[in-house]
């Protein structure tokens, strides 16, 4: 599945620089360092992280996307870095299991 498919199943794009890039996992985690050594490369990183560390990690794990989930938003300097580094976040109003299940059930 491709990161611009979320958008049809309730995902909404903050910032979409690569829709193509493709997903093959998911990664849930809230420990920055934590993420850097286990996301793996193309995973869909969930979260509730709004800092501009989260864009450092999902560029050195190299994950797909990020999916802030729970409503968590990003202040507008944080969407032009992460279009600027081509970072893909995307939004679920879910709390962090909902957007799980839903996302492990696309890429199943």
């Amino acid at each position: 599945m491709k990161v611009k498919d979320l958008l049809t199943h309730g995902f909404e794009a903050v910032t979409l620089p690569d829709g193509d890039r493709d997903i093959d996992g998911v990664y849930i985690g809230d420990l920055l360092s934590w993420v850097m050594g286990r996301a793996q490369m193309d995973n869909a990183w969930i979260t509730i992280m709004n800092n501009v560390n989260v864009i450092a990690v999902a560029t050195l794990a190299d994950t797909s996307c990020v999916i802030l989930a729970e409503g968590v938003a990003l202040s507008d300097d944080l969407v032009k870095t992460a279009t600027d580094k081509d970072v893909n976040i995307l939004c679920s109003q879910e709390p962090i299991y909902e957007t799980a299940v839903r996302l492990a059930g696309l890429l199943s």
